[in-house]
């Protein structure tokens, strides 16, 4: 096959090789489609008029739509679909929604510019559906995907670093190590977490789980089960049944907060550096819609991949952690679009912590408690020994 002749591309993070992009490799590996498979893909645009004609390739400004593009209609129509023996291929656009993991809008064109609906044309009558968008809509299709029955993969933020390292990699491999590190810390009664700040502080994060079945993110989206993958994938998460303690954050302007939680929600920042009025849009929504802190997620990365400045890479990097706050109900949680005072703060937003992310502080320790058991999970960053041996395995 294809994979078999790529040349490699080195990345300077670590060394390691990865094969370069290869759509027939990762469409086999993660689906493994039977013949006759109906493929669509999707984009997000803030004007649906860009999707007449594919006006969006001239536009600078949509580079993800236009890697969407090049490497995977183009790659479709390219001798893929043939492969595969595939249908379809079709691209679709709707609005974007403006935030991470918000409904989707019914209303959708195709690049024709006809006015179609997702719900009425495109989910009943395709069996994988690839998102390839700026906003990451993994909980909204995953919902859709278990109510009309089509599998797929959402991989918003795609860029060329994920393209050859992230999406190149062999998720076989990915399933393997993400399930050993799933056993690992499985049935966990709770996680602590110190984060370490330049002046000295240390703030102590402890996440309840409650003994709950670990689950993993490992690419694979096989028979006839409707699912969604989040791709590039590689990690272990749990939904937090609740937390106490204190976090840092690094807001996106660079102002750094110290979040107070109880009861598993986020309940107030405190300004560490940088711009007291950051911090007080946040007290303020947090105040006005209360949902909008609770942690939903704590993920740990299981993959050696380079720093791609996305996060949906990112997050899946061997070392890091990341909590999510908002939505879960796509990880299995009962937090729902319609728990929120207004139906747009039904974001799921990842905070991770990483040292390119975070450099401002450090991941002093990870801690899992499960009953009598007390390891070390991470240390600086670096996965410590007992998930070594656990991947050693």
């Amino acid at each position: 096959m294809m994979t078999a002749t790529m040349p490699t591309v080195q990345t300077a993070a670590n060394g390691r090789k990865f094969p370069k992009f290869d759509l027939y490799r990762l469409l086999h590996t993660v689906f493994q489609p039977t013949f006759g498979c109906k493929i669509a893909i999707l984009i997000d645009l803030p004007d649906l008029a860009e999707a007449k004609d594919m006006a969006f390739l001239q536009n600078p400004q949509r580079a993800i739509q236009r890697r969407a593009h090049e490497y995977f209609y183009e790659g479709l129509h390219h001798g893929v679909m043939d492969e595969l023996a595939l249908k379809g291929g079709e691209m679709f656009a709707y609005v974007q929604t403006g935030g991470s993991n918000l409904d989707l809008p019914d209303e959708c064109v195709d690049m024709q510019g006809n006015q179609l609906s997702l719900e009425g044309d495109i989910y009943p009558n395709y069996d994988i559906i690839l998102a390839i968008t700026t906003f990451s809509a993994t909980a909204p299709l995953t919902a859709f995907a278990k109510q009309y029955g089509f599998r797929g993969a959402t991989l918003h933020g795609v860029n060329e670093v994920i393209l050859n390292s992230g999406l190149a990699v062999d998720y076989e491999e990915v399933s393997r190590d993400a399930e050993k590190l799933r056993l690992a810390m499985t049935k966990a009664d709770s996680v602590e977490i110190d984060f370490g700040l330049e002046n000295g502080e240390v703030l102590t994060a402890k996440l309840e789980l409650s003994g709950q079945e670990a689950q993993k993110s490992h690419g694979l989206c096989r028979g006839n089960t409707p699912d969604v993958a989040n791709l590039p994938a590689g990690e272990v998460y749990f939904v937090p049944t609740s937390a106490e303690g204190h976090f840092p954050m690094k807001y996106e302007d660079g102002t750094l907060g110290r979040l107070t939680v109880t009861g598993g929600r986020i309940i107030r920042s405190d300004l560490i550096e940088g711009n007291q009025g950051t911090i007080d849009a946040h007290n303020a929504r947090l105040l006005d819609d209360p949902m909008t802190g609770v942690l939903g997620e704590l993920g740990f990365g299981t993959q050696v991949l380079p720093v791609s400045g996305s996060d949906i890479q990112d997050e899946k990097v061997l070392g890091t952690c990341h909590l999510a706050t908002g939505r879960d109900d796509h990880l299995g949680g009962h937090i729902t679009p319609d728990q929120f005072k207004r139906r747009q703060n039904a974001t799921h937003d990842d905070i991770l912590f990483a040292p390119h992310k975070t450099p401002n502080f450090d991941i002093k320790q990870v801690r899992m408690i499960r009953g009598a058991q007390r390891e070390v999970l991470i240390e600086h960053f670096q996965p410590a020994k007992y998930l070594l041996d656990a991947l050693a395995q």
